[in-house]
């Protein structure tokens, strides 16, 4: 059991071995057939841990622990295929008394695969997600049994409306929400695409926002199928959670030091234009 999540307030294991709020892949995880052939072997195993997870939320058994199942379990095959994690800054988050907005970029989509197994162990957790996924085959099973937060990233009005309004049910409740306020998965930051969507309902509900800079280019977008993307286990793939923020006045100061840590820390990562 890790040591984060081996804290008395959740009994939930992710399995994995963090330390003091970090962690990284153990050396030897993949063999060289695996860095060779990384798509080919891995996205049976996602589809086939995705078929899993759909028929367990069928029968309305998809509970917490299934989900951090399920994301282990995606983290574990990225990691057989040879890709490096090196996470930081849980103990941010495990530290934090009651519900917050874990706001970050958005690249891939290896982050909403990985992120359940690192945050549910520490606090209930949803995510804003497009509407359009809760319409997937298969995979809409999986996403309604979380009761995601669904936006339709065409309509900025609707959407805040919907983030102020079921946001803060979420969080009154106790449940955690990670935003990804630039919507569409992007190779580079672009801080004009990153609204403020976080920073409102963070003000409005009186929540702190734990920033979230990440680097999951190793999982490219692909084409004509985005989710297909060729994978690159020689990228490493980084996310850095850092400490909290209470939103201030209009919010402007706070979606600043988002955008800033986020780039900050692309930019210490090699990533260009950002």
């Amino acid at each position: 059991m890790s040591q984060v999540a081996a804290s008395p307030k959740s009994p939930l294991d992710n399995g994995l071995a963090i330390v003091n709020g970090a962690y990284q892949t153990p050396p030897g995880k993949a063999s060289a057939i695996s860095r060779t052939f990384p798509s080919t072997l891995f996205y049976p195993r996602l589809y086939g841990n995705i078929f899993r997870a759909s028929a367990i939320a069928r029968r309305g058994q998809y509970d917490d622990q299934a989900w951090i199942d399920t994301s282990a379990g995606i983290l574990r095959a990225l990691e057989d295929v040879g890709f490096q994690f090196d996470v930081t800054g849980l103990d941010h988050i495990a530290r934090l008394e009651g519900p917050c907005l874990i706001v970050g970029n958005h690249m891939s989509s290896l982050e909403t695969g990985v992120l359940p197994a690192l945050v549910r162990p520490l606090k209930p957790v949803t995510f804003v997600v497009k509407q359009a996924l809760l319409d997937y085959p298969v995979f809409k099973h999986v996403m309604r049994a979380r009761k995601p937060i669904a936006v339709t990233q065409t309509n900025p009005r609707l959407d805040l409306k919907t983030m102020l309004a079921d946001g803060a049910e979420c969080l009154t409740q106790g449940t955690s929400i990670i935003v990804f306020p630039q919507g569409a998965r992007r190779a580079t930051f672009d801080p004009a695409q990153f609204n403020t969507i976080g920073v409102k309902l963070a003000q409005r509900s009186n929540v702190p926002i734990i920033p979230l800079a990440l680097l999951t280019d190793a999982w490219p977008l692909g084409w004509p199928v985005s989710d297909f993307g060729r994978l690159d286990p020689s990228r490493p793939v980084r996310f850095a959670f850092g400490e909290p923020m209470m939103v201030e006045g209009k919010g402007t100061a706070a979606n600043a030091a988002l955008i800033e840590f986020i780039q900050s820390h692309l930019r210490e990562w090699g990533v260009k234009n950002s």
